[in-house]
């Protein structure tokens, strides 16, 4: 494979691990404003061989405080062609303790594609309709300067044009600095509305935390209920997914076995330092990203997701794995993102459909074929999890568990 094809999809899954609070750009030139989507086109997903056992052994080889990129990953690869489960490096860098393959994690964003799955199971029940405004649920929630309204499905598949809300900042001491903040979602949602609309609704696509911020409450109002119990009694409970759970606005440290999350920082005399990020208040990602998982919970959500078992599949179809037909806000390009998940097209034209998510110290991915040929599930320990680029040993993951 060339450094352009592997650029090309460590573009397509890093989405979601940079996603906090963003300085708004200028619209590039270019941008469509069509407010279609572009569904899956039928058969286009398979994998007929085994998972590459050796192509993933080598993926996660040799993991620990001195490989510079991660110190652990619990890799989960499924599907009909056949199954492979792996974890390397070590659960703290002080003990060398061999990493829990059960451990517990913070997922990230892919909490986002929970919040969807609630959303489109309460469209399903007639109980929100996905093309009305948003006002009509949450009257008084926007000012008068989003003179055209946001829809319920902008939300979901980021066309909103609602901007970030304010945060402590993009790098990693500014937000260390504010790790134990606790942030009420309903003023974020308050800070980031007062700006105005970053564009139009439904004429570009961004991707922004608080477009599921807005989703949690709306969840809230629609159940009568917390997001939290709500995904809980909807999802959690009726899968078994006895080790995910929601910290709330005051839980720090993850609960159970779990292995500690680290990020690489230079030391003003150059000498590298793994600070331990492990304990953290999530409150300021809430419904957009502060679940806690497993690899094993992670994919049977994924596997019952894609089944058909959480949402109906014609939903799913026009959701999920439909693309909207517009352009990126800040590169251009045409959107590559839906309701909960990201299209990404490999090497020998297979297509698959996951959900990317980083915390400091953990990144995580969900995903697989439309055909339930091939998933995937990972949690690896990057020493950058925030940073631009994608961590090598995850994309790494990536290309081995779907190569033939």
């Amino acid at each position: 494979m060339d450094a352009k094809t592997r650029t090309l999809i460590a573009a397509a899954l890093v989405l979601g691990i940079a996603s906090g609070p963003a300085v708004a750009h200028a619209a590039p030139a270019g941008r469509t404003a069509a407010v279609s989507s572009v569904p899956a086109p039928p058969g286009s997903a398979s994998v007929s061989t085994p998972p590459n056992a050796k192509a993933l052994e080598k993926a996660i080889a040799g993991l620990g405080a001195q490989h510079g990129e991660a110190t652990a990953a619990l890799v989960r690869v499924g599907g009909t062609s056949g199954s492979w489960r792996g974890s390397s490096g070590v659960a703290d860098i002080r003990s060398g303790r061999e990493a829990i393959e059960g451990g517990r994690f913070r997922a990230g964003s892919v909490t986002k594609t929970f919040t969807s799955a609630v959303v489109l199971q309460l469209a399903a029940e007639g109980r929100v309709e996905l093309d009305r405004p948003v006002r009509d649920y949450l009257p008084g929630l926007f000012p008068a300067s989003f003179e055209k309204p946001v829809t319920v499905r902008q939300l979901l598949n980021y066309t909103s044009g609602i901007q970030a809300a304010d945060g402590p900042g993009d790098s990693f001491e500014a937000q260390w600095e504010h790790r134990f903040d606790v942030t009420d979602p309903r003023q974020q949602i308050a800070n980031a509305l007062a700006k105005g609309p970053e564009f139009t609704a439904g004429e570009a696509q961004h991707y922004l935390n608080i477009n599921y911020t807005i989703l949690g409450v709306l969840i809230e109002k629609l159940t009568g209920t917390t997001y939290e119990r709500a995904v809980s009694e909807r999802v959690l409970r009726p899968l078994g997914l006895r080790d995910t759970s929601f910290p709330g606005r005051f839980q720090t440290r993850i609960p159970g076995p779990h292995n500690r999350g680290y990020q690489a920082l230079t030391r003003a005399d150059g000498s590298r330092e793994l600070r331990d990020v492990t304990v953290w208040n999530s409150s300021d990602r809430w419904a957009a990203g502060d679940m806690i998982s497993t690899t094993a919970d992670l994919e049977r959500f994924t596997v019952a997701l894609f089944d058909g078992r959480i949402v109906p599949k014609a939903l799913l179809k026009e959701t999920m794995f439909a693309v909207p037909a517009v352009n990126d806000f800040e590169s251009g390009k045409p959107a590559q993102l839906t309701a909960g998940f990201s299209r990404i097209v490999l090497p020998d034209g297979t297509e698959a459909w996951g959900k990317t998510g980083g915390r400091h110290g953990y990144n995580t991915v969900i995903g697989g074929t439309l055909d339930g040929s091939r998933t995937l599930v990972y949690s690896v320990n990057s020493t950058d999890a925030k940073g631009k680029d994608m961590n090598p040993v995850a994309l790494a993951v990536v290309l081995a568990a779907f190569a033939e």
